[in-house]
């Protein structure tokens, strides 16, 4: 999935923010104010127009989330196309631990209707404007302080 670079170039491979022990040192000013007002996430609109991704759904587990993959098998949250946004994202988002951050997900997955994608974005307006369950090196997402897009690589 495509994404705007929040962190610096020299933050370590292959680790998502919420394992670093200290991610404030990572994260430019810039990326911090993308973070927080989720503007990180536009470039995932070119993964909805080439059909990897939808506009509501489980949002993409990092490749490395096998945690939180094991979880949404139970309830079949990864057999659909992740979302820019969704259900648990309204309801706690970077608070939420791994497992009711995947029974949200499944519980997306067992009411999906337009009606519900209906519910799901316009609780998503007001979730980022509140800047709701926002955690800073939460559990979520994952270089000198240039802003640029970068391709991650996601599973579910």
């Amino acid at each position: 999935m495509f994404k705007f670079r929040t962190m610096r170039t020299d933050a370590p491979k292959d680790t998502p923010t919420h394992l670093l022990a200290n991610p404030d040192i990572y994260i430019t000013r810039v990326g911090k104010f993308l973070r927080k007002t989720s503007l990180d996430e536009l470039p995932q609109v070119i993964n909805i127009l080439c059909g990897t991704m939808s506009i509501i759904g489980p949002r993409p587990a990092l490749w490395n989330q096998y945690d939180l993959i094991a979880e949404r098998d139970k309830y079949s949250a990864n057999d659909v196309l992740p979302g820019l946004t969704g259900w648990a994202q309204i309801n706690g988002r970077d608070e939420l631990p791994i497992e009711v951050k995947a029974k949200l997900d499944g519980e997306y997955v067992a009411k999906m209707s337009f009606t519900f994608d209906v519910k799901c974005f316009f609780g998503t307006i007001v979730a980022v404007l509140k800047r709701d369950g926002v955690i800073e090196g939460g559990i979520g997402t994952t270089g000198k302080t240039d802003v640029c897009m970068t391709k991650e690589t996601t599973s579910g």
